[in-house]
């Protein structure tokens, strides 16, 4: 049993989410007080330091034997390795991001020429700060109240483009979507509240247990519930059919947030998803050789996410749409380890996400770099002979486009082989029907990614004259595109990582 600490009692190891808090009110003094080229350095400085202490001292939690896991505020939160974990992530990602959206030194584009610096990093803050606490929740309340901390920032990020008619329709369309998939997770959520009288999940998971040995199978208003609180999850983690959302949100959106929001917000829909599931449901693959309830609709999910991703990314001539398409069925391979509810799914899944976040915030960088150096043109037209135009970026492209589709020696084949190994090893006829249709998709997707290094080296240009992109976004595209490779070569400390931290 776990130790419960009281309010003051937590706040000692809640320390990395009020760096957070700290750092976001100092941005937004900053933005206040500050004039001239200081008060944008300052802003990044600042976010910068901020995410640097909570990553740091969440890496400090996570690898300190000393270190155990605790209940904090009467039980809303979980402080465990496997919400360490996701918030080291968080806080690179957030960092990458940092990088990637502040101004250009030469030309002032990004958010300084829309004057909302202050506001567009503090927005950043308070996303990562709902991100790290999603993670951390295990109460339906502190579930619903972070996710739609994340969800209604976001929104005002999608949108922060204010004279863009993309980015306006992106905003719109991100709070219908939301609100939508919201109200039938609560709804959802109601039904169990009803059941267990308590928004505990470990409460959840006895009435759970009681009702479902009492009848000999999970009951219908439990299998009911579960199924409306997916749509908040799948909503989350861009899952099929929760998904239409994504190309118009990720193709209007400023590029910058567009990466963000498909490895950030994805990441801890998948760890609320695996909580969720383990600590209300206890939830098995198979109970006496037969398939459970929850297996069946994760399988389910999971290959129509692979499919409507995949397929429908061969027909898209936008880049970022076709990365979001992209993402999406990303997804379904993350899916394809939680179908298996196992701790070696658990860990497939934080290891894929792991090489996701530097393959697709790689990739979308990139794009990002091209568009500013080609008037805003975000088609594969636009990587036409990119390969000698620009050498380092085009490699670097290419290094992210064949690591997403799973190619060796790359860190996307790892986090696949991973993900089926998972599959394979739990056995059955279910599971190896998963596992090919993965493969397949892997395969399909190919296709897509190859349009772009095809144009990139294979195609000629009008354009001849070589071009560079700014020295932080070549800079972070090789940071990125190094442990890419590394990882598809030697990966066992990163998993082995993991693996013995989430054992504990």
């Amino acid at each position: 049993m776990l130790e419960t600490l009281d309010n003051v009692q937590s706040l000692t190891w809640f320390l990395p989410e009020v760096a957070l808090i700290a750092g976001l009110l100092l941005v937004i003094l900053w933005d206040l007080i500050a004039r001239g080229r200081s008060r944008i350095t300052g802003i990044v400085v600042l976010t910068l330091a901020a995410l640097a202490t909570s990553g740091g001292l969440n890496a400090m939690y996570l690898t300190a034997s000393t270190v155990k896991p605790l209940l904090l505020f009467h039980g809303m939160l979980s402080f465990d390795p496997f919400a360490h974990l996701f918030r080291v992530l968080f806080a690179g990602v957030a960092a990458v991001v940092v990088v990637f959206a502040a101004p250009s030194p030469e030309t002032g584009a990004g958010t300084k020429s829309r004057g909302g610096a202050g506001e567009f990093f503090t927005l950043l803050l308070v996303v990562t700060l709902g991100l790290n606490l999603m993670v951390m929740s295990r109460n339906l309340l502190m579930i619903y109240l972070s996710l739609e901390m994340v969800s209604v920032m976001s929104f005002v990020l999608a949108g922060f483009k204010i004279d863009d008619r993309k980015s306006a329709e992106a905003a719109l369309k991100y709070v219908i979507f939301g609100g939508t998939a919201s109200g039938i997770m609560l709804y959802g959520m109601s039904w169990l509240f009803g059941l267990a009288r308590s928004l505990d999940l470990g409460d959840i998971a006895t009435r759970v247990a009681l009702d479902t040995s009492h009848e000999g199978r999970v009951p219908l208003a439990i299998l009911v519930a579960v199924i409306c609180i997916m749509a908040g999850f799948g909503y989350k983690i861009s899952a099929a059919p929760f998904h239409m959302w994504s190309p118009d949100v990720y193709e209007g959106a400023p590029t910058s947030i567009t990466a963000f929001l498909s490895v950030g917000p994805k990441a801890a829909g998948f760890a609320v998803l695996v909580r969720f599931f383990q600590e209300a449901l206890h939830a098995t693959a198979r109970v006496d050789g037969q398939l459970t309830p929850w297996a069946v609709i994760a399988g389910t999910l999971a290959m129509a996410t692979m499919i409507v991703g995949n397929f429908t990314a061969l027909h898209q001539s936008n880049v970022k749409r076709m990365l979001a398409y992209s993402s999406i069925a990303h997804a379904g391979y993350m899916l394809l380890g939680f179908c298996v509810f196992d701790q070696s799914g658990v860990d497939a899944i934080i290891f894929y996400l792991i090489a996701y976040a530097f393959m697709n915030l790689g990739a979308f960088l990139v794009v990002a770099a091209v568009a500013e150096r080609s008037g805003g043109n975000e088609n594969i037209d636009a990587f036409r002979g990119l390969g000698s135009r620009a050498p380092v970026l085009a490699a670097s492209m290419a290094v992210f486009l064949f690591s997403l589709t799973g190619l060796p020696p790359f860190a996307g084949f790892i986090g696949k082989f991973y993900i089926f190994a998972a599959l394979v090893n739990q056995g059955g006829s279910w599971n190896w029907t998963l596992a090919t249709i993965g493969v397949i998709n892997s395969v399909v997707s190919l296709f897509y990614y190859a349009r772009i290094v095809r144009a990139m080296y294979l195609t000629k240009s009008t354009e001849t004259a070589p071009f560079t992109a700014r020295v932080a976004w070549s800079a972070v595209t090789t940071v990125l595109a190094v442990p890419t490779i590394l990882i598809g070569v030697y990966w066992a400390p990163i998993y082995d990582l993991v693996s013995t931290s989430l054992s504990h």
